[in-house]
């Protein structure tokens, strides 16, 4: 019998994933509002999308304190773009170095994630414009060969805090992580046709 995932379904690219999930012979469920979250299912998606809105819905959704209960439980998560963002122990505003938006960009406001589950440290918004969106082809540990990567507006994680172990870089920058049954990529691998970041997360299902 296929693994049963839940996909947050309240806003982002949620279906992206439930196609790629799907064909690797998953059942996959939405979680669109606070009775949803009570049903069984074997792991959890966190899509890409605007991570604001996200933690705003659920919360006001009921979803959050049953999906943070059963994520501290060990059920595998996989957060990606703002998914990563909700995950992580830390938040960063990135913003623009000396007003630049096309510089380096720098850790702003600080504050924690909605789960707050994953010990990183994201820096949101992180690239300014100039690199709001691009594409990447990079190793990511597990996986023979390079994966492509496409970001759109994208996190880094700034820092992997003990536990988490990172999994992938781009230029110089840590793009994906592991700890424990959870799968944080600041990128959005449901928009490429490569499978295998998903069948690693599948794995993750005992």
């Amino acid at each position: 019998m296929g693994k049963k995932i839940a996909v947050l379904a309240v806003q982002g690219a949620f279906v992206e994933h439930e196609r790629a999930l799907s064909k690797l012979g998953c059942e996959c469920v939405e979680l669109r509002q606070g009775p949803d979250v009570r049903q069984p299912f074997d792991a959890l998606v966190l899509p890409g999308g605007e991570s604001t809105v996200q933690a705003k819905l659920l919360r006001e959704l009921g979803m959050i304190d049953e999906l943070h209960h059963r994520i501290a439980d060990g059920m595998p998560v996989m957060g990606t773009c703002a998914g990563l963002i909700l995950l992580a122990q830390t938040v960063e505003e990135g913003i623009p170095a000396a007003g630049d938006p096309t510089a380096e960009v720098v850790g702003g406001a600080v504050a924690p994630g909605a789960f707050g589950t994953l010990p990183v440290t994201v820096r949101r918004n992180a690239y300014g414009r100039q690199l709001g969106s691009f594409h990447a082809k990079a190793p990511f540990s597990g996986i023979e060969g390079d994966v492509p990567m496409t970001f759109i507006r994208a996190p880094y994680i700034a820092e992997a805090h003990e536990g988490a172990t990172p999994l992938a870089t781009v230029d110089g920058r840590i793009v994906a992580v592991r700890a424990g049954n959870q799968l944080g990529v600041a990128f959005h691998p449901e928009l490429d046709d490569d499978l295998r970041i998903h069948e690693l997360f599948v794995s993750l299902i005992g």
